[in-house]
């Protein structure tokens, strides 16, 4: 049997590399690939799986044309491929979900807490040398404790910044497009969360913290309308997926007034801000760390890699996103046409 080839478009941490090269052969390009050097190689016939990042993109037209059996995507998300369009053309499509979970919602508690707290103008104030001594109404901020947490979306890492915000004292409500989760399916979180739906729970939330994937029902979900809806103390928290926001409504919304500040770990157009983001004092913003962890990113690089073996030797992956769909075998999650 030939070894697999395995096109791998930046490096994977450790153990990752290892045990790719320990399964196959690697090629790892010099530089991230442009869009139609990603086209290309996926449909030169050279490669069976593509270990790829968030950055590439996978569409439609790209998929049709595509020589490959799958798509390790080294993330829990996998907006960045067309699904359906793999499914269709056979690519079965991997993710990295579970091992992330604390960790991004550690950070999203920060962003909280830090935007909460103004700890951004506070490092700032102290490291530029303002700092004269202690003052009653130096740097004051809003409180946490007793404060309504409105999580828009209720998957894993929704449930644990749940659990984190619980322990500060917080009101925790939560909204879902299924409508309020029964409490059997809530386990230790039930009857200490509540559903509201999404209007009232944008209207009512202290902080809005988003946990929705990025979908076309997700994009601007957050736009001018919903931003004017919010309290005006209220604030605004993303580790999700940065096109749910309309990024330049926010900007408004914060030089307004409108809400009272947001704290972003992802943003529409990464790396680019939108115009007069990064100048805005009520704003705590990260590059995108939600799981940058040295544990947490080598349990992604193990899962990623032990998905992209698995598809190239034509065995079920761990982590199948699309996995029993028409063209794709639900027995091995490989790709129904060999």
């Amino acid at each position: 049997m030939t070894a697999p080839v395995f096109l791998v478009t930046a490096p994977l941490p450790e153990p990752g590399m290892t045990m790719l090269r320990s399964a196959g052969e690697v090629v790892l390009p010099s530089r991230p690939l442009s869009a139609s050097e990603l086209d290309i190689a996926c449909a030169s016939g050279d490669y069976d799986v593509v270990v790829a990042q968030l950055t590439d993109r996978f569409d439609a037209a790209l998929l049709a044309r595509a020589s490959i059996k799958g798509i390790a995507n080294y993330a829990v998300g996998f907006d960045n491929v067309d699904v359906a369009a793999a499914t269709a053309n056979g690519v079965l499509v991997c993710n990295t979900p579970g091992v992330l979970t604390e960790a991004t919602a550690d950070l999203a508690m920060l962003l909280i807490l830090a935007t909460a707290r103004r700890c951004v103008e506070a490092d700032e104030f102290t490291r530029s040398g303002r700092f004269e001594g202690w003052r009653p109404e130096l740097l004051l901020g809003a409180d946490v404790s007793g404060a309504a947490l409105g999580l828009a979306g209720f998957g894993r890492i929704a449930r644990a910044t749940a659990k984190r915000a619980l322990g500060f004292g917080m009101d925790v409500r939560y909204t879902v497009r299924r409508g309020p989760i029964p409490d059997g399916e809530l386990g230790e979180l039930a009857g200490r969360v509540r559903y509201l739906p999404w209007t009232e729970l944008v209207r009512t939330s202290d902080f809005l913290s988003l946990h929705v994937p990025l979908t076309e029902d997700t994009l601007h979900l957050i736009d001018a309308a919903t931003l004017r809806s919010m309290k005006p103390t209220a604030f605004l928290i993303n580790t999700a997926r940065g096109p749910i926001i309309d990024e330049k409504a926010l900007v408004d919304a914060l030089r307004s007034g409108e809400i009272g500040g947001a704290g972003l770990d992802v943003y529409e157009c990464e790396p680019r801000l939108a115009s007069g983001l990064a100048g805005l004092p009520n704003t705590t913003l990260l590059p995108h760390v939600g799981s940058a962890t040295r544990s947490v990113r080598a349990r992604m690089a193990e899962l990623c890699a032990d998905n992209a073996v698995a598809m190239a030797v034509g065995e079920p992956p761990r982590h199948p996103v699309n996995a029993g769909e028409p063209g794709i075998s639900p027995e091995t999650g490989h790709p129904a046409r060999g």
